[in-house]
């Protein structure tokens, strides 16, 4: 039988949606049967988070929640994060100030993730502009010619995608300028001779210049904007950070139009912190992390970078994997021996002297490089053993602000396993029944979206 297309595509959709829904299911599943905590206490512990409106969440520092306008360059967005300390911002549309309905105003959440896509897809694009002695050859008429300038040369590939590569090669046709034919087939080889220009491209030269967070939002949307009303119960907000999978979540009030706070899985750790000594926290928290199944993963799950790979092949894994750190490690026991997150991608856009080896650059200089600048040394990663116990890990991860803490073993200190955020957080709820349906339904749904 043949299925119409509109009911095939609706049909891969629904396909689609449920998969990821299943996927969430799996891991909170996974964590509800792991935990060794009586049924009683989690019932009352949920309902007690229930009952706790989002109002009474702490503030953000400062009581005003950082935003970036959509027509701010990448470069500027990534000063603005670096300069505030923080992993991602609410983006707001310049053209909507007068609307009080949120989903005119916002436009998603840039943070590390995306402006990492951005990067590495650019490295490439670059060296294809350079190879073509300039990006801007061809001035503002640059992108009007980019699509066929791209045809012209055979670029394929990474390098043939819409806006940034067509401009880019674009140019370099327009500009009259002789290129490689073949160059634009293969940007990751072209980019071994970028050098100290790659940043000069990347921050000084169009079309990368140009490049606004607007742009890179449509392209690498990876966290939605997905708010939650100040009358909304903790509970749903602990959920979406948890079982959801969402880094942040805006609070809103509803006829304003501005966020009224933004909370993030660090946040909530922290508060978690401030809860020792009470016997809630403690009952739970006192005991070590195996006794709650933790880590929820085995060794074998682990993904790690090794010292002689590549930093660039680092950030392409945390992509590939949807993750914000790696171990790295010495093999071939998984000794640990440092730790690189998303967030390090700063380093590469703000400090111009790493790229006089760009592509060549191996995750331990770039630890050394980052080191030399900072403290003088490698920051050691923060761990723990199988025998800690959770108000530990809580405490290790709010007092270093880090996003994920290693569990080790033996006297090689081998890597078995990793406790984010978002597992620390499911250690002190489930999801009761039809909760989904009554309190996150639309909220889930813009998620599977994505």
């Amino acid at each position: 039988m043949v299925v119409p297309f509109g009911v095939g595509m609706a049909h891969e959709e629904m396909i689609k949606d449920n998969s990821k829904l299943s996927s969430y299911d799996a891991y909170f599943e996974k964590i509800q049967s792991r935990k060794k905590l009586p049924q009683l206490m989690q019932e009352t512990l949920t309902a007690a988070f229930a009952n706790i409106p989002v109002s009474s969440f702490p503030e953000v520092p400062g009581g005003k929640v950082i935003e970036i306008l959509a027509d701010t360059s990448v470069a500027d967005a990534l000063k603005i994060l670096s300069e505030c300390n923080i992993l991602s911002a609410p983006v707001r549309n310049p053209d909507t100030e007068n609307s009080a309905d949120w989903r005119d105003r916002y436009l998603g959440i840039i943070d590390y993730s995306a402006i990492v896509l951005w990067v590495l897809e650019s490295a490439e694009l670059a060296a294809v502009a350079l190879s073509a002695s300039t990006a801007t050859a061809a001035g503002v008429g640059a992108g009007a010619v980019g699509a066929l300038g791209a045809l012209a040369l055979g670029a394929t590939g990474p390098v043939a995608v819409a806006g940034l590569a067509a401009a880019a090669v674009g140019a370099a046709v327009a500009g009259g300028v002789a290129v490689d034919k073949g160059m634009g087939k293969d940007g990751a080889t072209a980019a071994d001779k970028l050098g100290k220009d790659f940043y000069k491209v990347i921050l000084e030269d169009e079309p990368f210049k140009s490049t606004t967070v607007r742009s890179i939002l449509k392209s690498y949307r990876w966290a939605p904007f997905l708010p939650v009303s100040i009358e909304c119960s903790m509970l749903s907000v602990l959920l979406l950070l948890s079982k959801y999978r969402l880094r942040n979540v805006p609070v809103i009030e509803e006829g304003k139009p501005d966020i009224k706070n933004y909370i993030t899985q660090s946040a909530v750790v922290q508060g978690l912190d401030r809860c020792n000594g009470r016997d809630w926290f403690d009952l739970i928290a006192m005991q070590p992390i195996s006794e709650l199944g933790l880590p929820f993963m085995s060794p074998a799950e682990v993904i790690s970078i090794q010292g002689d790979e590549l930093i660039l092949e680092a950030f392409k894994r945390m992509r590939d994997n949807q993750i914000g750190g790696l171990p790295v490690v010495d093999a071939p026991k998984k000794k640990i021996v440092g730790n690189v997150s998303i967030k390090d991608i700063r380093y590469l856009l703000l400090k111009p002297e790493l790229f006089s080896n760009f592509r060549k650059l191996t995750v331990m200089d770039f630890m050394q490089t980052i080191a030399s600048q900072e403290t003088g040394k490698v920051i050691p990663p923060i761990t723990c053993k199988l025998d800690s116990t959770l108000a530990s890990v809580i405490q290790s991860l709010a007092l270093k602000s880090v996003h994920r803490i290693y569990v080790v073993a033996g006297e090689d200190d081998e890597v078995i396993g990793v406790i984010t955020l978002r597992d620390v957080i499911s250690c002190f709820i489930y999801e009761p029944p039809n909760h989904f349906d009554n309190h996150l339904g639309f909220a889930v749904k813009e998620i599977l979206n994505q």
